[in-house]
């Protein structure tokens, strides 16, 4: 059997019958003091009104410590008489809610390094399966109707505005849009290939792309490589890409928000080439964290789409993020993103230039115009490919040096939109 508290009752018990003395004798020395008693009865009272203080304040922390003490022993007599800590393995939330706790209170560089070494591929690959797992036909609507409700889903534009039609999540993400909806701007040579919101936009300079306002990534690790040769050796990977002295390099980049379409499509007419994997973390590319995280978009896993346009180099890369580890190129049926196979830090190729006769043709998903032997060519606005949940798209193109942007930072922007003429 425990016994509770008992030395720090007895200490408490001792500690009150010595206030009670000192106040009597306190009280006795008033007395006598009256009556004509000398100076020392004043000393002696000075002494014990000292002592009862300290006293009070002894039983004061004893007491705030009493309760404390009471919860160890009780879960000690509860566990039978040994009281130890359980392993970090079978306290989960509790071992997440400590780390939370101190990387809060860390410096910042520590809590990215913290939020990098998370596992975001395997909660990404978890959330996949998750997507998939058909619905009961009673369960959608009140699901999707909380979705609809918690991002902004405008669903009057969806094709089948019937949510008991989409099956799992994955469908219901992945909703295409009625044809009339997002009309193209025929006087812009470039347009919107997502719904979102403009991050940034601008020449590219220095070989370095400009991720949030004040933060940058290197262009040759976002890219990978290049065949390119350059007659100079001292260009830099911005001239590399460049097919003539009068041309300057653009960038722009589109954020897709849950709620927004999931689908991006060709910005304009032009060839895809190459396709470039880059298996890599799943981080969030929400613009919070993209304010914190130095080349996000090159850690991230990405799928680059690139070729020519009738101004010269043409790229289109989709980047992952934390769930959205799936991204689907209608034309590429090869291709398979967030796989356990692919470790991070390379790159898998595959050349459309000499096996474009051997793709799929697409065109039933409204992606592909063309599929030879010199690339695939898309067509402006058409459908290229889709995320799982919302990501980022980045497009990066050389453009005459009088092209202009006719965008805001931030601003709102749907698919079919001009970003720019010249």
């Amino acid at each position: 059997m425990v016994r509770f508290f008992s030395p720090p009752r007895r200490r408490e018990r001792d500690l009150l019958r010595q206030v009670r003395r000192q106040r009597r004798a306190t009280d006795r020395d008033k007395e006598s003091e009256k009556d004509g008693g000398g100076g020392g009865g004043g000393v002696r009272t000075r002494r014990t009104a000292r002592f009862s203080t300290v006293s009070l304040v002894l039983i004061i922390i004893i007491r705030l410590q009493v309760p404390q003490l009471a919860l160890r022993r009780r879960l000690t007599a509860f566990s039978g008489g040994v009281c130890r800590p359980a392993p970090w393995r079978r306290r989960p939330i509790t071992f997440l809610c400590y780390i939370l706790s101190v990387s809060a209170l860390r410096p910042l560089t520590n809590r990215v390094a913290l939020y990098r070494s998370l596992p975001t591929r395997l909660l990404s690959r978890a959330w996949g399966r998750l997507n998939g797992v058909e619905l009961p036909t009673w369960l959608r609507k009140p699901i999707y109707s909380l979705y609809i409700w918690t991002f902004g889903v405008n669903m009057q534009e969806a094709a089948v505005e019937d949510l008991h039609h989409y099956r799992n999540l994955g469908e219901f993400f992945r909703r295409r849009l009625k044809p009339a909806v997002r009309p193209l701007c025929a006087s812009s040579c470039l347009t919107s290939p997502a719904d979102g919101r403009i991050l940034h936009f601008g020449r590219v300079k220095n070989s370095e792309v400009e991720q949030v306002k004040g933060v940058t990534y290197s262009l040759e690790n976002f890219l990978g490589p290049q065949k390119r040769q350059s007659n100079n050796s001292s260009s830099s990977f911005r001239d590399l890409l460049l097919s003539s002295p009068d041309n300057d390099l653009f960038h722009v980049v589109v954020y897709l928000a849950p709620g927004d379409y999931h689908c991006f499509h060709s910005p304009t007419d032009w060839k895809v080439e190459l396709r470039r994997h880059f298996p890599g973390s799943l981080m969030s590319v929400n613009p919070g964290v993209a304010r914190v995280v130095k080349e996000l978009f090159c850690l991230n896993e990405r799928v680059a789409l690139t070729g020519q346009w009738q101004y010269g180099f043409f790229s289109l890369t989709a980047v992952g993020a934390t769930n959205v580890g799936s991204i689907r190129v209608y034309f590429d049926q090869e291709l398979q993103t967030n796989a356990p196979r692919y470790s991070k830090g390379s790159f898998h190729d595959r050349s459309y230039v000499a096996t474009g006769d051997q793709l799929l043709n697409a065109a039933d998903e409204g992606g592909v115009v063309d599929v030879d032997g010199g690339g695939v060519a898309l067509q402006k606005g058409a459908a290229v490919g889709e995320f799982n949940l919302g990501s980022t798209i980045v497009l990066l193109f050389e453009a005459p040096k009088d092209f202009n942007f006719n965008l805001k930072p931030g601003q709102r922007i749907r698919v079919g939109e001009g970003l720019g003429s010249l």
